[in-house]
Parts: C-alpha cells; structure tokens; sequence
C-alpha cells in the first residue's frame, strides 16, 4: 500500500471513540465513561446526538448572550468567508475591523475610545497586562513592572492571567509564575453577605487593601490593578457597594492603572453593555471576548483610553508603536459576526432585557433557599450563583454531581465551580424558561441529597 494511500485512508476513517480529544477544564476519564456530548443548537437549546433538547443555563460558556445559530448572524459568517477569509492587521487590515471599532468606541463609557483585538478572554488580559507596563515604560517610569491582581480571580490561562488571577488550582501546577506579583483579598463573607441580591452591604472597605499595597511596595513599582467587576469564574462574586470606585480613587492617587476584565460581565450580562457603565467606574483598560460575538467566531480585545492610545503615537511614523498583536487580530469573520452580534442586542433590545429579567432570575434563585443543600444564593443581572453543601472530605463532588444529573436527567446544562453552581443563560431567555431552570434544578438538588 503506498503512503499517498495510506494516508487517504487514514482521513477517510471517521472516528468511533472519544480518546484523542484531550478535553480542557474537564476529568477526561469520567467524561469518557459518561460523556456529556450536544451536536447542533437553536435559540436556547442544545441538541443531544439523539436530538433531545438541552436547556442552555450558562449561555455556553457565558459567551452564547444573544442565543446559539442566530440567522443574522450565521449569514453574516457566511457571506464574510465567501467575501474575504482572512486579511492580516499587521501593516494591512479591512474595513470591518475599523466599523467594529467604531461600534465598540460608541457604546464604551468615558473615553475608552480605542480597540485592540485579540482572540480569546485570555489574550485579552494578557493584552491589557502588556498594554499597561508599555504605557509606564513610554511614560517614563519603566520602574511600574508589579501587576496586583485579586484572590479568587480569574484572567485566562496565560503565564499573566494565571499570575495575576487567583484561583489555586490554576497556578499551583506552574512554577513561580510571574514576578513581582501581589494580590488584594478577595470580597466575600457568607456570614456577611449571605443570599445577596445585587451588590453586598458589606464589603467596600476591602478595597483599601491596596492602600496597603502600596504601602507595601510603594507606588512607583506598581503599573496596574486588575479585578473582574464581578468575579464570575469562581463563583460570581458580587461587587460590595463603593468597592469598584475606591479602587479608582486609589489607583487615581498613585498613578496606577486600572483594568477591568469584563470577558463575562461585558455585553449584557449584567444589563448594560459593560459593568463599567453599571457602576459609574470607568477603568482605563477593559478587556472583552465571549459575547462580543456571542460565542459564534473567537475574538476577544482590550478598550483603551486614549490617553494610554496618545502616549504611543510620538515616535517617528514609520516606526511600530506596540510590538504586540496575533495573526489573527481583527479576524474578518470574528469581525462580522460581532457587527452581527452588536445588531441583535440593539434592535432586539436585549441589555435592556437583561435588566428587566434580573428580578425575575433573582426571585427564582432565591425560592432555592429552603433546601438543605443550599449555603448561599448570590444574583446580579442575568447571573445566579448556588454555593452547595459539599461532600465530607471530597470537595467538588457535590457540584459535580449536580452538573451531571442536570444534564443526563433533566437535559440542562448549568456551569460548575467546586460546589458553586453558575447559571447565565443567554439574554433571549423567558420568565418561563427561567422558572423552568430552577424547577429542574431543584429535582437535581433532591436527587443528590
């Protein structure tokens, strides 16, 4: 048999197993005992292989906020891989990129005027952490080089998110990471806290932590703060009232710059299109991804103020002015289906909805808080969080449990973190569905009791 046909042959075999795929964030080996596989979407279902429906209560990986295969936008993708597949933004680029720009620009607060695209929520970070020691370094004060991140963040899984973020699992694996790296507390207390609806009473004085900091390290070592307006990965964790603008005035005083990471509160999750806008703070850096094209073509970016764009622009002009980018910034397909995607959230108002649902998401959250299982119930815009009685001496067994029965027998699909339970579902949800989630949820609560 000759190479050319053996090699036919071996592209012609559809695979009949699940081993090679080496699964990310998942134990592959229970996966692959018990999979937990969907094969098309709709609207606000998954489809199971043998076409059952799958309610969707974590808009995928809180990135699907406009609902999943969307017409409008699958057209878009379409027609844009028909038109133009792929176009560098190194010394060339193409006009959608610049209309996403503009778009963006328009819908930041403040002057967050200027957008860099990357792919993903972790480059997005990275980006920003980048963007921020070139700025001190341009500005004079290359002595800026210390990030302070927070405990309990999440940033991506980059060497710079995974140093900054502070989540152990995600670094106890990686060495020392990188230098120079400090971290305020993290803002929960459930005996201070408990069930909150919206931002907690308690909690805003912790943001004078980095007071302490900079005592500490003293502020001309400090180039940036980086906190998640809501800290979603690790269980949304609610912004205590005042924290966010203590956190400005703190970073105003010392010089240092401040970066929001709203991979998941941007684009409507919290009911505006930045938890920026929510809470009157305006970073100088925010990073975005998933929802900007709801989860359809991978993108993600860094809004700039231009204050930090200006401090770039006064070298000679032919020269590069941030040696920073990938080949795929600015992708065209990734920039249609975010103008397609910023489209529906307008002309179907669905930031607006977000904030109409939040009551009612809160109030179904909330009915939960009778059952034995249930420690804490926390909700904010479009988001619910259940923190659940773990296991004696087997933490995350409880919650994962719960993500696997939800899905085999009650044919939903929620997000786990440990024994927190996260529920996002896209912004197009009903009251219905919303009250169909915890009803399901509640028969998995009893069925792992």
């Amino acid at each position: 048999m000759s190479g050319d046909h053996v090699s036919e042959t071996k592209l012609a075999v559809a695979p009949n197993d699940l081993e090679s795929f080496w699964l990310p964030f998942t134990p592959n080996r229970q996966f692959k005992r018990e999979p937990r596989l969907v094969s098309r979407a709709r609207d606000m279902h998954y489809y199971k292989p043998d076409g059952t429906a799958v309610l969707d209560a974590t808009a995928g990986l809180w990135c699907s906020n406009a609902g999943h295969c969307r017409e409008t936008i699958v057209k878009a993708i379409q027609e844009q891989a028909a038109e133009l597949d792929f176009a560098p933004t190194f010394q060339f680029a193409h006009p959608k990129v610049f209309e996403l720009s503009n778009r963006l620009r328009d819908l930041m607060p403040g002057d967050l005027d200027y957008a860099f695209f990357c792919n993903s929520g972790s480059e997005a970070d990275d980006t920003a952490l980048k963007m921020a020691l070139a700025y001190h370094r341009a500005n004079g004060e290359g002595s800026r080089t210390r990030f302070i991140g927070r405990e309990r963040g999440y940033h991506g899984v980059g060497f710079g998110g995974i140093s900054v973020g502070g989540m152990v699992a995600n670094r106890k694996f990686y060495g020392p990471l990188l230098a120079g790296v400090d971290h305020l507390p993290h803002t929960y207390d459930r005996a201070k806290q408990a069930y909150a609806r919206g931002e907690p009473e308690w909690g805003g004085h912790l943001a004078d932590e980095l007071q302490r900091l900079v005592d500490l390290h003293d502020a001309s070592t400090i180039a940036a703060v980086i906190v998640e307006p809501m800290s979603g990965s690790t269980g949304a964790l609610l912004p205590p009232v005042g924290y966010l603008k203590r956190l400005r005035e703190l970073c105003d005083k010392h010089g240092i710059l401040l970066i929001f990471d709203e991979v998941i509160t941007g684009f409507g999750r919290l009911g505006y299109a930045t938890a920026s806008e929510r809470f009157g703070v305006i970073p100088d850096l925010l990073s975005f991804a998933k929802g900007i094209t709801s989860g359809t073509v991978p993108m993600g970016g860094v809004m700039v103020r231009k204050f930090i764009y200006d401090k770039f622009q006064t070298g000679a002009e032919h020269v590069i002015d941030l040696f920073h980018g990938y080949t795929y910034s600015g992708h065209p397909l990734a920039a249609a289906a975010a103008l397609a995607t910023l489209d529906l959230y307008r002309d179907e108002g669905l930031f607006e909805r977000s904030l109409a649902l939040e009551p009612v998401i809160g109030d179904a959250a909330h009915a939960l808080k009778d059952h034995p299982l249930v420690l804490d119930i926390r909700t904010m815009g479009l988001v619910a969080a259940m923190d659940l009685a773990p296991v004696e001496g087997l933490p995350g067994k409880r919650g994962f449990d719960a993500m696997r029965r939800a899905f085999h027998d009650e044919n939903m699909m929620v997000r786990v973190s440990g024994d927190t339970i996260a529920f996002s579902p896209p912004l197009i949800v009903s009251q219905a569905q919303i009250g169909e989630i915890f009803d399901k949820f509640r028969r998995v609560l009893d069925m792992i009791a």
